[in-house]
């Protein structure tokens, strides 16, 4: 996706750019198709509501004429009050508008070394998996970098080992795929439609929980067999996005307060809130299938069909994939990039998306959104000028330069890394309705300062 983004971003202000995909002539343990932009994990590009932090980003992404987030709008289904795509009709329609773009050259192979001090500009952008060969490459150019030794983890082995250990500066953290199933093996008669705190339309399979039926379904979550059972306590996850049983580790209730959660979920049926709640959401333009959401997890897929029809509704469903693990690769930001998202040491050589140390697809795309325009700047000889701290995209890219290098995971977007306002609101909902009218502000400074005009579409 950021690939996809910062190519068409240098090649719609004129510049001729030839973009690597390795698929289908290799293909990665995540992807189906050899299209471009495929979203893995889930559907969505989180939430569309006004003044909330996603919605600020992708309101600066509009305004500088990012390409993926208005073909997301083209492909959205229904989902509340958040942006999710069919996420089949989203590849093809970047494919096809990356494909026609007359400055891109596309070459289907994989990379395996960098030239960090040709005459070209590179950007890697190399989304959820990168290969072996060009994750060697990485770890040659982030080693010459003196600070890169500050958070070394091996990004080639399977298990994390323990921090400040090992020379190689990469990170990885496994990331989780959520579940699919086919509409029409969903029992309606046992679920209801509805959004939470009523947000949006009521666009969600809901799947009730009574206080029985929770404790049988967290028990048998709980003794049911994971892939790699002997490895599971090694294994690095992003704490935003754990596999389910990994939550219940945690506590019985942790599931009821985390993807399960029941508040504003009220069953129209009885009128009452139930003890849990699985959602389902729409999957496709089609509405034949429906993604369990926040139900990523790392069981045998045996087992998954056990534990999972034990909720309501799901009881002869028939499931179209199964949950699964696969490693996301990142770099160690702050040790290595600027806030431009180039390399420290190597100027030529930018990094946008997962990779640099962003968490979730709109953060994905919007760094490279930005990676594109500040290559564009220096093909054109000017000096690339990072976005404004009080915007969601100079947060961002502060965020992956600045951050403590000790510790660094990937982030989302969220207002914490937005920096605070001088006089204290208590009032939560005013407080971010101000920050992104601050925000949007500086970011429009920052496009007319820049001198970055909108990309046409």
């Amino acid at each position: 996706m950021a690939g996809s983004e910062a190519a068409w971003q240098c090649a719609r202000r004129g510049h001729a750019v030839d973009l690597y995909e390795m698929r289908p002539v290799r293909s990665t343990l995540a992807h189906q198709t050899p299209d471009f932009a495929e979203l893995v994990c889930s559907n969505s590009l989180k939430s569309d509501s006004e003044n909330t932090a996603p919605w600020l980003l992708k309101e600066e992404m509009r305004r500088a004429g990012s390409l993926l987030l208005q073909i997301a709008r083209e492909c959205a289904v229904p989902a509340g009050h958040a942006l999710a795509v069919d996420r089949v009709a989203f590849a093809a329609k970047v494919t096809e508008a990356i494909s026609r773009e007359p400055h891109i050259r596309i070459r289907r192979e994989e990379v395996t070394q960098v030239d960090e001090a040709g005459d070209h500009l590179t950007i890697i952008a190399t989304g959820p998996l990168t290969s072996d060969g060009l994750a060697s490459e990485i770890a040659r150019l982030s080693c010459g970098t003196a600070s890169a030794q500050a958070v070394p983890r091996d990004v080639t082995n399977k298990a994390a080992p323990t921090p400040n250990t090992s020379p190689n500066p990469h990170l990885y953290f496994y990331d989780s795929i959520s579940p699919i199933v086919e509409a029409d093996s969903i029992d309606m008669s046992r679920v209801y439609m509805a959004a939470r705190y009523d947000k949006g339309t009521a666009d969600y399979i809901n799947c009730p929980m009574t206080r029985e039926e929770y404790d049988n379904f967290y028990n048998a979550l709980l003794t049911a067999q994971s892939v790699e059972e002997r490895d599971w306590e090694n294994l690095n996850y992003f704490e935003s996005c754990l596999p389910i049983e990994e939550i219940a580790r945690r506590g019985r209730d942790t599931l009821r307060f985390g993807p399960m959660k029941p508040v504003g979920l009220i069953d129209p049926r009885s009128g009452r809130m139930p003890y849990a709640v699985v959602q389902l959401r729409q999957e496709n333009l089609r509405a034949d299938s429906y993604n369990l959401v926040g139900f990523q997890n790392h069981l045998k897929f045996g087992e998954q069909a056990r534990v999972l029809r034990m909720i309501p509704g799901l009881e002869n469903a028939r499931f179209l994939r199964y949950g699964q693990i696969h490693r996301n690769t990142y770099i160690n930001g702050p040790a290595l990039l600027r806030e431009t998202l180039q390399m420290k040491s190597h100027s030529q050589v930018f990094f946008a998306g997962q990779i640099c140390g962003v968490e979730g697809y709109v953060e994905s795309i919007a760094t490279g959104l930005i990676a594109g325009v500040h290559a564009a700047a220096l093909v054109q000889k000017e000096r690339p000028v990072p976005p404004p701290r009080a915007s969601a995209f100079g947060s961002l890219t502060n965020y992956v330069a600045n951050a403590n290098a000790k510790n660094f995971q990937p982030a989302n977007i969220t207002f914490d890394l937005l920096p605070p306002l001088e006089n204290k609101i208590r009032d939560r909902k005013e407080r971010h309705r101000l920050q992104c009218e601050i925000a949007l502000q500086a970011f429009a400074g920052w496009l007319e300062q820049a001198s970055i005009a909108p990309a046409a579409v």
